[in-house]
């Protein structure tokens, strides 16, 4: 009778605030995004609302309402929580993205119709604008040049400023310097076109060059470099500078082989960067480089184009041609850009500490 009693199984009764609930199927959330992108539609046409952004907007509100009243009914209230904030940076993700795929897909689409080798290969000589035909050489090389000329400017003065500003800069020298270096990481490109041309320009008398919008670029990409810059030194460990002072290796010579070494793969993707914020300037490079259809090598002597200049010069023109060749253009500018930032990533890579053995 004993025996009997102790085999037979107890009831142990749940607590009512348990945190033990019952799961959600996996594709509840794809459910749910169905059918709240259906909603929106629906309730977008039947308000007259004809936006697809009005759609998306309503289609996200009723995905974060709805999956906080499933998960709150079958899961409970903490449960309920924790999805909605995953919910919310998914919404936001998907937000963010559409954009740039809608753009990268309009640009490709109406950009491949017109690039070829006889478009990368050939400038706007002899060619009209209504005119079909024509290229953006030119305006390729005078972008190689003017950037390139910009970062051999601005790459090794940030780079200066900032091993300054992390490794002596202590006084009020430090600050101003940091202050002014905020100052111009927030000022409009036009600021400093403006400022090259009443320099260059109206009081040294020089014309329109590539040289000169260079130099607009430059002041534009050198507090991105010192930003960046700064930001990789100060993560280079402290106990390395003190042990190479220890040894009795000036601090110039520590700064120069320990310090620079350990962060020249994060400086580089900094440089890299700021070389990719300054491709596409449109307004230093209008009021200084003027624009051609010639083939202008040289950037210190006449006027040069650039594929941001190009691009604003064949839209402005309106045809259809010229449109088709300014959409081509804006597709090599972002291949440009895209390259330099694949360039970035491979050497931070390439150039990062090695951890294992």
């Amino acid at each position: 009778m004993s025996h009997a009693i102790q085999d037979r199984p107890v009831s142990v009764a749940t607590p009512r605030g348990s945190l033990s609930h019952a799961r959600l199927p996996r594709w509840t959330p794809l459910a749910v995004a169905v059918g709240s992108v259906a909603g929106g539609i629906g309730i977008g046409l039947a308000a007259g609302w004809h936006s697809k952004v009005q759609w998306g907007l309503i289609a996200a509100l009723l995905f974060v309402l709805v999956t906080f009243a499933v998960t709150t009914k079958v899961e409970g209230r903490r449960q309920a929580k924790d999805r909605v904030a995953t919910s919310l940076v998914w919404v936001c993700f998907v937000l963010a993205v559409i954009p740039l795929l809608s753009l990268g897909w309009v640009t490709i689409s109406k950009g491949a119709q017109v690039l070829d080798f006889y478009f990368l290969t050939h400038s706007m000589n002899g060619v009209l604008d209504t005119e079909a035909g024509g290229g953006v050489y030119h305006a390729l090389l005078g972008t190689i040049e003017q950037v390139g000329i910009a970062t051999v400017i601005a790459a090794p003065i940030g780079l200066l400023t900032a091993v300054y500003l992390v490794e002596y800069g202590n006084g009020k020298l430090a600050k101003a310097v940091t202050f002014f270096v905020d100052v111009m990481t927030g000022i409009p490109s036009i600021v400093a076109g403006l400022f090259v041309l009443a320099t260059w320009n109206l009081i040294l008398g020089f014309g329109p060059s590539g040289f000169a919008g260079a130099m607009a670029l430059a002041i534009l990409m050198m507090p991105v470099v010192v930003r960046s810059t700064e930001e990789m030194l100060k993560l280079v460990p402290n106990e390395l500078r003190e042990a190479s002072l220890a040894l009795g290796i000036p601090k110039w010579r520590t700064i120069l082989k320990v310090v620079l070494p350990t962060a020249i793969g994060g400086i580089t993707t900094g440089v890299m960067l700021a070389v990719a914020r300054i491709t596409g300037e449109t307004a230093p490079v209008l009021l200084l480089v003027f624009g051609t259809k010639l083939i202008n090598p040289n950037p210190f002597e006449g006027a040069q184009s650039s594929l941001p200049l190009y691009v604003y010069e064949q839209y402005a023109v309106g045809t259809d041609a010229a449109v088709a060749r300014a959409w081509a253009a804006a597709l090599v500018l972002i291949a440009f850009v895209m390259i330099l930032n694949m360039v970035a990533r491979g050497i931070a890579r390439w150039k990062a500490p090695k951890t294992g053995r």
